[in-house]
């Protein structure tokens, strides 16, 4: 029995692991309540008198190394951290886990990229860094054509016929350079302008602009377009069409929806009309088609566009377009039941 007793004593002295379970195992061996120790003091009894003094201090013996074994390794392994308890663990507390929301911006984009694909439109994409050739002069706006000034212009100092893109019409005229009608896009997407910033403007902001070209294409076409995206994004039936000018559109004009007047907000937001600007569009000018390619006398189109933090602004009722991007939590997370 003694020599056995010995045996476990070069087996304690010999155990690594860098294992917490195998760790647990072997206290569990040794100085568990059904380990080899308890079961070695209950022998005690039946142990020879003679023999009683020999055997009692082999025992405690190997109980120390027992001890000293696994406290030692404890320290070693004490910096460690084991997964399996905190996933099997089901009485462990949960972390509170934060949900996220979507940016407003990110919510109308979706919303409007919704309505028109509904009706067959699809999502074109482009570079925000652009050539002049694609922002200004394929839009019917050439070199010194005073209609650029409508558009205050980020210019790469060291190229200055590339710069950042003010519109998404430039989108526009690389899909017809590509494509033949019939189109029918939209081309979401983030501009800039050198603007002051304020509570109404800022240097960059998102746009979409759409799009359609095909045969027999008409005003009536595009009135009825706008008219259903009205209905479906604000739920208002009631829109009229103002006259207006812009170079890549030819008529143009300035759309807006009659908001009405029932409450203090609705007329400082109309001043006081109920009549609510919300876009520019037009029937696309016969030059753009010729410099992209497309027979003006063949087809026709209108083309439109929408401000996004405009429209945020409105349905949301926020007051300061520098919200949409200062990334205060506060601001989002106001946005949450909106996923």
């Amino acid at each position: 029995m003694i020599d056995k007793i010995k045996a476990h004593i070069a087996k304690v002295e010999a155990f690594a692991t860098e294992k917490k379970e195998e760790l647990e195992q072997f206290r569990l061996e040794y100085l568990g309540k059904k380990g080899l120790l308890n079961d070695l003091f209950a022998k005690f009894k039946e142990v020879p008198k003679e023999e009683k003094k020999e055997f009692g201090q082999i025992i405690n013996e190997l109980k120390s190394k027992a001890e000293a074994k696994i406290n030692e390794l404890k320290e070693k392994l004490g910096g460690q951290t084991s997964a399996a308890p905190a996933y099997n663990d089901l009485t462990r507390p949960a972390f509170p886990m934060e949900i996220g929301s979507r940016h407003p911006v990110s919510l109308i984009k979706n919303k409007i990229v919704e309505i028109f694909a509904n009706i067959g439109f699809s999502i074109a994409e482009g570079p925000e860094i652009e050539d002049d050739w694609h922002n200004f002069t394929a839009l019917n706006l050439p070199e010194y054509h005073p209609a650029r000034d409508m558009q205050d212009t980020f210019f790469i100092q060291t190229r200055p016929d590339i710069l950042l893109h003010t519109h998404t019409s430039s989108v526009e005229v690389r899909y017809m350079e590509q494509n033949q009608p019939p189109i029918r896009i939209i081309a979401p997407g983030r501009v800039y302008r050198n603007e002051d910033i304020s509570a109404r403007s800022h240097c960059l902001f998102h746009q979409i602009e759409g799009l359609y070209i095909d045969t027999n294409v008409s005003f009536a076409d595009l009135k009825q377009t706008l008219l259903y995206f009205t209905k479906e994004m604000f739920g208002k039936s009631k829109i009229r069409l103002r006259p207006s000018y812009f170079p890549f559109t030819e008529p143009s004009a300035e759309m807006d929806i009659y908001w009405g007047l029932n409450n203090e907000i609705d007329y400082r937001i109309t001043k006081g009309t109920g009549w609510l600007e919300i876009m520019g569009c037009g029937m696309t000018d016969p030059n753009v088609l010729k410099n992209c390619n497309i027979d003006p006398e063949k087809y026709s189109g209108f083309a439109f566009g929408i401000g996004l933090e405009r429209v945020a602004m409105l349905l949301y009722q926020i007051g300061d377009i520098r919200a949409f991007y200062e990334n205060d939590v506060r601001f989002l997370e106001q946005f949450k039941s909106s996923i």
